[in-house]
């Protein structure tokens, strides 16, 4: 045993022997043994994950049909200078009572500081104000007065302000181990714009795509949040067996159910301009990919709750762990089921609402396909969810248990804890 794994200890008096002590203080490292067990594991499905980046890799995002969408033109953008009302007749409208004309400067590109105006319709909902920064569309080809026009508000700003509050406020209560956090999403976002998308835009199996994008943000995000350890190996562990029935239970229901995934305009749009894509394969991928995030969550709570209690209380065997770890699991399971469930009725609420008009019963409306999907997707990342739990727990309370139960170390005379 290595004396770097001890701890000093202290005398616990009673007519105990001179010398013999008890060492109490921070966990010992793993064992070499079990050491040599996870690494079995974990090193062989770290290089499969390397393998599949390096063969799937796509060097990019392709070249798509031209299908007339206009879809991909330029970006520009402007501020509105100035906003005139006119009666919809002398701006040659059919609508009636008062239109608006909007004088909007272009701040960017090759016709910065050019002047062109929009006319608004009353029927349209949105209505912009003077010195509002927009975001325009640029079409070099078209006529000189319709190359530009308004799209949308430009929210840079206000978005970039939010996206630096949630910085600050995840690096003053995390530290480290925040900005640990803020690096590994930062390398999330890069794996899924330069691996994962451009990889299925080139025709690769999605849903294959997805596993791997997936196992290498799980390998990322968890070792350089949570460190090389037995207990991160453990949350690992765990996220791989759940993201294994994840995908498993994709293909089956959304087989069995004749779900398509073409239930959008998205989908379509994306079809059009790129016809190679299998359609239901982005849909797998989208059920593996959304249940990543869940899975972290509640893989590293199981793994550290047990870590605890073990410190807590040594003794402690691997039953005994397990089960007071699946009362802190269950209690996670409750809340994380109905945040899954109403966070999906809440970003479906419009659909929800017309469907509620149109007298449809709620059986009809949950097997609809647009609606199915999204109960599919929630209920399939809600079981691997579910399972994760006693999952990550047994493995977590088996090698806590098998590793702090070693024989103590006797150095100098003294029984120690290694």
């Amino acid at each position: 045993m290595e004396a770097g794994t001890l701890h000093d200890g202290h005398d616990h008096g009673g007519g105990a022997p001179a010398g013999h002590s008890h060492a109490h203080g921070p966990a010992a490292p793993v064992s070499a043994h079990l050491r040599k067990v996870i690494a079995a594991v974990l090193i062989p499905f770290a290089v499969a994950v390397a393998v599949g980046l390096v063969v799937l890799w796509p060097g990019g995002v392709p070249a798509h049909q031209h299908t007339g969408v206009g879809f991909d033109q330029q970006i520009r953008h402007g501020r509105v200078t100035a906003v005139r009302e006119l009666p919809c007749a002398d701006l040659n409208s059919a609508d009636q009572g008062a239109c608006r004309q909007d004088a909007v400067e272009v701040t960017d590109g090759p016709d910065r500081g050019r002047t062109f105006t929009v006319v608004v319709h009353p029927s349209e909902p949105r209505q912009y104000e003077v010195g509002e920064q927009v975001v325009l569309t640029y079409a070099p080809d078209a006529p000189a007065d319709l190359r530009y026009s308004v799209v949308d508000v430009d929210r840079n700003l206000p978005m970039g302000v939010l996206a630096g509050l949630f910085a600050v406020v995840v690096v003053a209560i995390g530290r480290w181990r925040g900005v640990a956090a803020l690096i590994a999403l930062a390398i999330s976002f890069a794996v899924l714009s330069l691996f994962i998308l451009p990889a299925i835009l080139r025709g690769a199996d999605p849903l294959l795509v997805a596993i791997v994008g997936a196992s290498a943000i799980m390998l990322i995000a968890l070792y350089l949040c949570h460190g090389l350890s037995a207990r991160t190996s453990v949350a690992v562990l765990g996220t791989l067996a759940s993201l294994v029935l994840t995908g498993v239970l994709s293909l089956v229901f959304a087989s069995w159910a004749h779900l398509t995934g073409d239930t959008s305009e998205e989908t379509g749009l994306v079809h059009d301009l790129y016809p190679g894509i299998e359609i239901r394969g982005l849909l797998l991928a989208g059920f593996v990919i959304g249940s990543l995030g869940v899975l972290f969550d509640v893989t590293v709570t199981q793994t550290s709750a047990i870590w605890e209690l073990r410190e807590a209380d040594p003794t402690m065997g691997a039953g005994r762990l397990y089960r007071t770890g699946m009362r802190i699991g269950r209690d996670h399971i409750a809340s994380t089921v109905n945040t899954l469930v109403l966070a999906y009725a809440g970003a479906a609420l419009p659909l929800l609402l017309l469907f509620s008009i149109a007298h449809r019963t709620v059986v009809s409306v949950a097997t609809s396909e647009l609606v199915a999907e999204e109960i599919a997707r929630t209920l399939v990342g809600s079981i691997g969810l579910v399972a994760a739990v006693p999952v990550t727990t047994g493995l977590a309370a088996l090698i806590a248990a098998a590793d702090h139960h070693r024989p103590a170390a006797v150095i100098g005379g003294q029984h120690r804890h290694a």
